[in-house]
C-alpha cells in the first residue's frame, strides 16, 4: 500500500499530537506493507520536516501554504493532495485535517474535539477544524479515534456514520528510569508534585496552583513544578501563580527534554494533570509507567484511559484536588496501590500494537 501521510506535527516543540505523529510514523516506516510519503502543509517548514523523516521516507515536493490551502479545503474539494503525492492508495492526516484525495481513500486522525465542545478553549487555527472534518465527512472520510470515547463524541457531535469511525488507542513508549537526583536539583527540592504540559486553558493549571497552595499551608517541604511550554491563554495562570500564598514554591521550567522529562518524574512524589477536557490522556500514563501516584479528572476518556489506576476528581474542583494530593504524595498504603496498579495499566498500551492496526485499518481502507 502506498499512504500519504501528514507530518507537519513534527514541527516546532512536540505537542501531544507530535508525539502520536511521530511515534506511529517510526513504526509505519518499517512496516513492509506499507510505502510512505511523507507532506508537510507549510511554507516556511519544509525543509526542516525532511530532516525529521526516518529512512526511507520520503517528503512529497513542492511547497504549500497552510493557510490558503486551509481557506480552499473548507470550501472545496480541491486542489487534491496528490499534486504533491503522487497517486497513492491512502491519505491519512493524523492532526484533524485529511484533504481532498484524487483515488485514494481519505482518513484523519481525532485527538479529541475541544473545538466543538469547548471552541472557548482554541486558538483561531484550532477553530477551523470543525468545516475542515465535516467537508472530509461528506466526502466519504474515514474517522480514526484515539478512544472509544472520542469515537462516539464524533459520532454525536459530526454525524459521522458508526461504520466509519474506528477507535484504535494511543500506546506508550517505553523509556529509561530517568535519574531521580537529578530530577530533584532541577526542581530544587526533595518531594514534589509535576505537572507537565502546554501551559493552556484546558490544561486548567491554574486550578492546580490554587490547591496546591491549599495543601502547601500544612506541608512546607512540597514543592509544585510545572513544566511545559506557554501556550495562549497564559495569563490565568500568571494570574494564580502571583496569587499564591506559596508562589515561592511553584517551580516554573517551561519546555523540557524527554531526559528531563524522564529525571523530573523519576523524583516526583506525585502527578497532577487536572485537565478540563481531554480525548485520551497520555501524560497520566507515562507517570504510571516511572511508578508515579497519579492524580487525575473525571472527564473526556480519561477514565477510559487510567481505569482504577488513579486518584479521579471533578473537573475544577480545589477542595478534591487538594484532598487527592494529600493522599498521593502522603498516604504510604495508597501511595503503594497507585503505583502497582498504575504501572500494570500503563503496560497494557503499545506503540507497536497501535500501528499494527492503523496498518489494518490501511489494509481495509484499500
Amino acid at each position: 500500500m502506498k499512504v500519504a501521510y501528514d507530518v507537519t506535527a513534527l514541527l516546532g516543540a512536540r505537542t501531544g499530537v507530535g508525539v502520536v505523529t511521530g511515534e506511529l510514523l517510526e513504526r509505519l516506516a518499517t512496516d513492509a506493507d506499507v510505502e510512505l510519503v511523507a507532506y508537510a502543509v507549510t511554507l516556511r517548514g519544509h525543509g526542516a520536516a525532511r530532516d525529521l523523516l526516518p529512512p526511507g521516507v520520503l517528503l512529497a515536493g513542492g511547497l504549500m501554504a497552510a493557510q490558503p490551502l486551509r481557506r480552499l479545503w473548507r470550501r472545496a474539494d480541491w486542489p487534491s493532495i496528490t499534486r504533491w503525492t503522487g497517486a497513492v492508495d491512502v491519505v491519512h492526516g493524523p492532526n484533524f485535517v485529511v484533504p481532498p484525495a484524487r483515488g485514494a481513500a481519505e482518513l484523519f486522525t481525532v485527538h479529541d474535539l475541544t473545538c466543538v465542545r469547548y471552541p472557548e478553549l482554541c486558538t483561531s487555527d484550532v477553530l477551523q477544524y470543525p468545516d475542515l472534518m465535516r467537508r472530509a465527512l461528506r466526502r466519504g472520510a474515514h474517522v480514526h479515534a484515539v478512544s472509544q470515547f472520542v469515537a462516539d463524541e464524533v459520532i454525536a457531535e459530526l454525524g459521522a456514520d458508526p461504520a466509519r469511525v474506528h477507535a484504535i488507542p494511543n500506546g506508550l513508549t517505553p523509556r529509561p528510569a530517568g535519574d531521580r537526583a537529578r530530577g530533584r536539583r532541577r526542581a530544587g527540592g526533595e518531594r514534589y508534585v509535576l505537572a507537565i504540559g502546554t501551559i493552556e486553558p484546558r490544561k486548567d493549571l491554574p486550578s492546580l496552583v490554587r490547591a496546591f497552595d491549599d495543601v502547601a499551608d500544612d506541608d512546607p517541604d512540597l514543592r509544585l513544578v510545572v513544566a511545559g511550554q506557554d501556550g495562549w491563554g497564559v495569563d490565568d495562570f500568571d494570574a494564580a501563580l502571583a496569587a499564591a500564598r506559596h508562589r515561592d514554591r511553584v517551580v516554573r521550567l517551561g519546555f523540557v527534554t524527554d531526559d528531563e522529562r524522564a529525571d523530573l518524574l523519576a523524583g516526583a512524589a506525585a502527578f497532577a494533570f487536572p485537565s478540563v477536557y481531554e480525548g485520551f490522556g497520555l501524560p497520566p500514563l507515562e507517570a504510571m509507567a516511572a511508578g508515579v501516584p497519579v492524580v487525575t479528572t473525571r472527564t473526556g476518556a480519561i477514565p477510559e484511559t487510567v481505569g482504577d489506576a488513579a486518584i479521579l476528581v471533578e473537573p475544577g474542583d480545589r477542595d478534591g484536588l487538594a484532598a487527592a494530593l494529600v493522599t498521593a504524595t502522603s498516604d504510604e498504603a495508597q501511595r503503594a496501590t497507585l503505583i502497582e496498579r498504575g504501572r500494570a495499566r500503563a503496560a497494557r498500551f503499545s506503540w507497536d500494537d497501535t500501528a499494527a492496526s492503523m496498518v489494518r485499518l490501511y489494509r481495509s481502507l484499500c
